[in-house]
């Protein structure tokens, strides 16, 4: 298939999967729940989620209770999915957006600048 033909099966997972993921009525999948990615294999038999969780002390047992409601959002998938097979889905945490955040307050950190960078404005002189 396609690179683009793929990359719209996986937006359109996406999307169904964040509608669908609010109906499960598992008591562990609770608070904000936002799937980052969808990678689905050429053969659409299978389709890693990446699920990334606002408070992250849930985070595992969000994922544990994701994983035992998959039969559910597949059979939803299905229905809400156009495809010629429904893909068997695996969820996983995702924390790229937590090392985005701290990537980015290191950079905006003036001190955390190198400050052997001569043309730095934030940098320190050096004291004799």
């Amino acid at each position: 298939m396609s690179a683009t033909r793929m990359g719209r099966i996986n937006e359109e997972i996406q999307r169904a999967l964040s509608e669908l993921i609010r109906t499960v009525k598992d008591p562990r999948v609770t608070g904000l729940i936002s799937v980052t990615r969808v990678d689905t294999t050429n053969d659409l038999k299978y389709a890693k989620v990446y699920i990334s969780v606002l408070d992250k002390s849930d985070a595992d047992q969000v994922v544990k209770g994701l994983k035992s409601a998959a039969g559910y959002l597949r059979r939803e998938l299905g229905h809400a999915v156009d495809l010629r097979a429904t893909p068997e889905l695996t969820f996983i945490r995702d924390d790229s957006i937590d090392h985005g955040a701290h990537i980015l307050s290191i950079l905006r950190d003036p001190k955390a600048v190198k400050p052997e960078n001569p043309d730095n404005p934030y940098r320190e002189p050096e004291e004799d």
